[in-house]
């Protein structure tokens, strides 16, 4: 079947919807209940662990289920119905804390809902990205909806870290803790009936073909292939360093505007940022990469990522300790953390489906789906170790909430853990890619003999 505008609208219309509640639970949810709340940070991100990797544990389960789905709405738009509903009603409850709850309460509260709250995305997310074959015929079509989709999850994305915390002071009426509790409430409420409102749009104006079958991997499947393949286990291990040193500077940065810089209207100081980095890594992955990689090659430019974002981190370190803190200046190192991040994006892909090869030439069997559920899997793990580290590290340094002016022995722990860190763990992704050795003088010897002989019979 050929996909009309319509259709390809409406489904990326629930793209923008579907990641504009994924940022605001992954970017705001440990600051909501930390700082708002008044929970201990390493509390929230000890659920914050448990939840990611139960989530990540629980996709291939959904896809199971999905794959197993046969009704008269089609495989598909049924759980994407389902799951929004749930997941939207869910979020609404995630930052709309019932007044009165406090201590151990709150704890439950918290733990429970949060739980719930990946387990009604990922009904939701699985057959959304699993329904390209089943809505387009051909790989042109399929290509092209994936792009509309990425990029269009992208703006939803965008639109999150850059509107929310000037949107919570705007509906709370102010800067204060109750301002904010008041301001999150509303503002989740709005996002939440527009991603009820955008599946329904998809759901009504995309149709399935039936037909097609739905290929899924379980976790004992992924870790098998994972482990007869030495250079997509290198690509994994990079891919969980890269994102967690992004994600902990992620959830430390509103910590930063907020408790570090301090002024008057942080928000808007912040807002800005993001927009910059947001900017930056759409841009890196669509020009910068494409320009830098006509003159080196892809192994080459994956190692300049690192040592740009090594660079940039060390950059940000000496200005926050210099006192050179302006929304302006920052820039100067977020041009290399959000551009080396971005082109690492793009990259990783292209490893990891080259890997994809390497397997195919070293066992005989080409593993595709199994492979790239495993990217799911680490982005989710990466994003559950940032946000137990960032947590534990705001607790160590004795980060007061309520006080408006921290120490100076916080302030440093504070400025240390948001930099250092992640330079740590870009720093073992970069000697851990040296093992890396499918350069393209290798992937062509692959494919020429992959062509010529029995891949069951090959060795490497």
């Amino acid at each position: 079947m050929k996909l009309d505008l319509k259709a390809k609208a409406s489904y990326g219309l629930a793209a923008v919807g579907k990641d504009m509640v994924y940022a605001l639970s992954s970017g705001y949810v440990l600051y909501y209940y930390n700082v708002v709340m008044g929970l201990s940070a390493t509390f929230v991100g000890i659920i914050l662990m448990v939840a990611r990797v139960f989530d990540a544990v629980n996709d291939p389960v959904m896809g199971i289920i999905v794959a197993k789905t046969n009704s008269r709405f089609g495989r598909f738009r049924p759980w994407l119905f389902t799951g929004t509903i749930l997941n939207a009603f869910v979020l609404f409850a995630l930052f709309a804390v019932p007044g009165g709850l406090e201590g151990k309460q709150l704890m439950v509260y918290f733990a429970v809902v949060y739980i719930l709250w990946g387990t009604t995305y990922t009904i939701m997310d699985i057959p959304y990205w699993s329904m390209i074959p089943a809505v387009a015929d051909t790989h042109a079509e399929r290509e092209n909806l994936s792009v509309i989709a990425r990029s269009c999850a992208g703006v939803g994305f965008a639109v999150i870290t850059v509107a929310t915390m000037i949107s919570v002071a705007k509906f709370g009426g102010g800067s204060s803790a109750a301002d904010y509790r008041i301001g999150f409430r509303w503002f989740t409420l709005i996002i939440s009936c527009f991603f009820i409102l955008a599946s329904v749009i998809a759901c009504i104006n995309i149709k399935e073909n039936s037909s097609v079958n739905m290929k899924t991997a379980s976790v004992g499947q992924m870790f098998k292939s994972l482990f007869k393949n030495d250079q997509a286990m290198i690509i994994v291990i990079a891919i969980i360093c890269v994102n967690t040193a992004l994600y902990i500077t992620s959830n430390l940065i509103i910590y930063f505007f907020q408790f570090d810089i301090g002024e008057a209207g942080w928000e808007g100081s912040y807002a800005l940022f993001n927009t910059f980095g947001g900017g930056l890594q759409i841009i890196a992955m669509m020009i910068i990469y494409p320009l830098i990689r006509k003159k080196l090659s892809a192994t080459t430019v994956f190692r300049l990522c690192l040592l740009m974002e090594i660079f940039g981190y060390f950059v940000l370190l000496i200005m926050a300790f210099t006192g050179a803190t302006a929304v302006f200046l920052i820039f100067i190192p977020a041009f290399f953390i959000f551009s080396g991040n971005g082109m690492l994006t793009v990259l990783t892909t292209i490893f990891l489906a080259d890997s994809v090869d390497y397997g195919e030439f070293k066992t005989g069997h080409r593993e595709e789906s199994v492979i790239f559920s495993m990217q799911t899997f680490v982005v989710k793990l990466a994003s559950g170790l940032a946000a137990l580290a960032a947590s534990v590290g705001l607790d160590l340094i004795n980060l007061d909430t309520d006080a408006a002016v921290q120490s100076s022995k916080t302030i440093f722990g504070l400025r240390t853990v948001m930099s250092v860190v992640p330079m740590i763990g870009l720093f073992v992704a970069l000697f851990i890619f040296r093992k890396y050795k499918l350069d393209e003088k290798e992937l062509a010897k692959i494919a020429s003999k992959l062509e010529r002989e029995d891949p069951s019979a090959a060795g490497i």
